[in-house]
């Protein structure tokens, strides 16, 4: 496998591995609450949004606007969406961690 150009930091593969599962529509609220529970970390909004507008200025990541919620004052969000480069990014990304992992006993991973 040819090693892909873009590398992810640790943050940016969070918020595209949060993306990349496709039970939910992906706007900054939900990424955020994605990565708190499953990582267990806390995370900043501005934080998420900084990260969705590098990642889109690399073309990792898309998005559309929805029409307003149905509520009273209801607003329009952006739905994240992989790009074929940003899915490539994600199994390279991931992969080299499982690569690096294995062998390490802290880690869990087989000699």
């Amino acid at each position: 496998m040819a090693p892909s150009t873009e590398y992810l930091a640790e943050f940016e593969l969070l918020v595209m591995l949060a993306i990349a599962r496709p039970d939910a529509e992906w706007y900054g609220a939900s990424i955020r609450r994605e990565i708190e529970e499953r990582a267990g970390r806390p995370v900043s909004i501005g934080a998420v949004y900084a990260t969705l507008g590098r990642l889109e200025d690399r073309d990792l990541l898309e998005h559309e606007i929805t029409d307003p919620l149905p509520v009273r004052g209801g607003r329009s969000r952006k739905i994240y969406h992989l790009t074929e480069a940003g899915r490539e990014a994600v199994r390279s990304s991931a992969g080299m961690l499982v690569r690096m992992m294995k062998g390490v006993p802290l880690a869990g991973g087989e000699a």
